[in-house]
């Protein structure tokens, strides 16, 4: 689960944190190295354990207000750090028609996280929420004239929604799965859409050029505000149990997760080629799955993993296309 995060000029939309296109540094961008291998490898075992991490505290924390926590809490340090830079009034001077957008959307997906956990498996959230550079492809393409997507992309898209069809299908044909876990699937691919959504906006509106720390303050802000009464008005608010699991974890979405892996990742886009990092995307589902099946014993549904690799493969053509590009985008460009 992740902000949307930068997506320079190399790449059309990268799925990993919501990605503020962040200019100014295209010409200092080298291409991946091992330094940066290492760095990706980490960051996505992070993002792939955040669904595992929900789980294992959701018996102690409801998972809406563990969702409205870990945003509250990357917010204050985000806000902490800019602080400290002597970044002031970022959010009341900056683009806040679409930050509200952006925030509005990535509470909307976290809210679908946070309500799909409870009713789906880890490993089923970790592969339907990544469908989002597929749904950022297919926006842009419309909206974006520079990012209209070629034949190979099709192609993965059309992958993809295959996959997404026999996962949902192939265990509900067979009496295999329960309507509630595909209804937790279904809220998944919704925040997958939502997720898709806001790398759409942050392409398409000013956000583009804005810091990192702005757009996401905005996400993170936004997630928090929306987020807390959600889970109030819903009764998730509590009981809380603060076992030494339930600190571990609010402490890994809201400080690794949402501070720390974040601002790596921005680090990260301004110093190597967006299009290099973009190929290892598809590690993120790959580490929620194993996560899920090896951490909370979850079982692997054969239609389920068959419908997996197959939407795994389609974001691999979708996302990994920018190596083959040979005219970059104009502007940055998931998730």
């Amino acid at each position: 689960m992740a902000p949307s995060r930068d997506g320079l000029s190399e790449s059309r939309y990268i799925n990993q944190p919501r990605q503020p296109q962040y200019g100014g540094m295209s010409s200092h961008r080298k291409p991946a190295d091992g330094f940066a291998l290492a760095t990706m490898v980490v960051l996505c075992a992070i993002w792939g354990m955040q669904q595992v991490a929900v789980k294992l505290a959701a018996p102690h924390i409801p998972t809406m207000m563990q969702m409205a926590v870990r945003s509250g809490l990357g917010a204050l340090l985000v806000g902490l750090l800019c602080w400290a830079r002597g970044e002031r009034g970022l959010l009341r001077h900056g683009p806040w028609r679409p930050g509200l957008l952006v925030g509005v959307l990535f509470a909307s997906e976290f809210l679908f996280v946070g309500e799909g956990l409870r009713h789906t498996h880890a490993s089923h959230m970790g592969v339907f929420l990544y469908t989002a550079p597929v749904f950022a492809a297919l926006g842009l393409h419309w909206l974006v004239p520079s990012e209209r997507l070629r034949r190979t992309q099709w192609l993965g898209i059309a992958v993809a929604f295959s996959g997404i069809a026999l996962a949902f299908g192939g265990g509900w044909l067979r009496g295999g799965i329960s309507p509630g876990v595909l209804w937790g699937d279904a809220l998944g691919l919704l925040a997958g859409l939502a997720w898709g959504a806001t790398t759409v906006v942050i392409r398409v509106s000013s956000l583009s050029d804005a810091p990192p720390t702005q757009t996401l303050l905005y996400q993170l802000v936004g997630g928090v505000a929306l987020l807390l009464p959600v889970a109030l008005l819903t009764g998730q608010a509590g009981p809380i149990s603060m076992a030494p699991v339930a600190w571990a974890s609010l402490l890994f979405q809201g400080v690794i997760v949402c501070f720390a892996s974040y601002l790596t990742w921005f680090w990260l886009l301004r110093r190597y080629l967006a299009s290099n990092l973009s190929v290892f995307s598809f590690m993120t589902p790959l580490f929620g799955v194993s996560a899920g099946i090896f951490v909370l014993k979850e079982e692997a549904d054969l239609s389920f993993a068959l419908g997996a690799v197959l939407v795994l493969t389609g974001i691999l053509i979708v996302s990994g296309s920018g190596l083959l590009r040979t005219t970059p985008a104009l502007k940055p460009g998931a998730t």
